[in-house]
């Protein structure tokens, strides 16, 4: 283990950082905007929502899957056999399904509904189901990596 250790470390580690800190974030803004009701603060929100995904989220996920892949391919015999990893790769799939088939589908159709409604128009029920949706499947996808930092920091056997 040398310096290319510890280089995927430290990409995996930023990948970590930046997908938990966008996801948060994210979750956040969205909350405290719809929680004002305002079509046009919303609206500006939910795309935003959208588009972060795409920068920071994505960028995050793939960063962290290599370079900790790379890490635990490279450097040990068969990672699958390793009690942490495992549990941690479960958690990360098992997040990456919400988002993939819940969360993401959801938030697309919030942002086609926010573009007719961006302009002060009367915001349909059909969003805030929506809404709904994405915040209890939301906190799930992000509680799930929350564990896998458990797993990543204290690697119980």
């Amino acid at each position: 283990m040398g310096n290319s250790y510890l280089v995927l470390k430290s990409i995996h580690i930023f990948g970590v950082i930046l997908l938990m800190g966008n996801i948060i974030v994210t979750a956040w803004w969205k909350f405290m905007a719809d929680k004002t009701k305002d079509p046009s603060v919303i609206s500006f929100a939910q795309r935003q929502v959208t588009l972060t995904d795409f920068v920071f989220t994505v960028p995050g996920v793939l960063m962290s899957v290599i370079a900790g892949d790379s890490m635990s391919y490279g450097f040990m015999a068969n990672s699958w056999d390793i009690q942490w990893i495992t549990w941690g790769r479960c958690l990360f799939i098992a997040s990456g399904i919400i988002w993939v088939a819940i969360l993401i589908p959801t938030q697309i159709k919030q942002s086609r509904m926010a573009r007719n409604f961006a302009h002060g128009k009367a915001i349909p029920d059909e969003y805030w189901k929506l809404s709904k949706r994405w915040n209890i499947f939301g906190s799930l996808a992000v509680l799930l990596p929350l564990i896998n930092i458990y797993w990543m920091v204290f690697k119980p056997v």
